[in-house]
């Protein structure tokens, strides 16, 4: 009887550290808790909102897709932000007529389109900041904005520090740690791609 239970206390402590360490690898190497902090994301992402976001995608994909929601640090900050991608590599974004227009250079000329942006009520404008309105995205770099453009330090003005200083308004592929995969707020669960 004794050697039945020490077996069955064995093997009940191998399986709850077995458990606990597919836990820890998930939670430090593959989904990660974050929580919102402030309100550029709104009226889609809101302060205190909890997020579970993949470390994965962001280390093992190419290039990352125009609207995909992203948290990273910018370059000179030592806090993680989140925004979305509007700019991709070689595009030209510029903020025109309180609107956003995604910019391609040809050998005939250049050829702008407005964004579509569905994610966003029809009111929301969106206005240059830092005297600047064009916007050259480079190689393995992307151009973000924060969904309440009022309130929102984004690429419009290289994440609060002065342009002219030097300081870079895009986000290099490698300062990009997370892409959120779902989000609970209020009690309601929503997934991303």
């Amino acid at each position: 009887m004794n050697k039945k239970l020490l077996l069955e206390i064995y093997d009940f402590v191998a399986f709850v550290i077995f458990a606990a360490g597919i836990i820890f690898f998930i939670k430090f190497f593959i989904l990660t808790p974050f929580t919102v902090v402030w309100h550029s994301m709104e009226p889609n992402i809101h302060n205190g909102d909890f997020l579970i976001v993949d470390e994965i995608t962001p280390k093992i994909k190419k290039e990352l897709s125009r609207w995909q929601i992203i948290i990273f640090a910018p370059p000179g900050k030592d806090i993680d932000y989140i925004k979305r991608i509007i700019g991709l590599p070689w595009d030209i974004v510029k903020i025109m007529s309180g609107s956003v227009y995604i910019c391609h250079r040809y050998s005939t000329g250049e050829s702008c389109n407005k964004l579509s942006e569905p994610y966003l009520p029809e009111s929301v404008k969106t206005k240059a900041k830092c005297w600047i309105n064009t916007f050259y995205v480079e190689s393995g770099t992307y151009f973000v904005l924060g969904d309440n453009r009022e309130h929102s330090t984004d690429s419009r003005c290289c994440f609060g520090q002065a342009c002219y200083s030097g300081a870079s308004y895009l986000v290099p592929k490698e300062n990009i740690i997370w892409i959120p995969r779902l989000r609970i707020s209020w009690l309601k669960v929503y997934f991303y791609k």
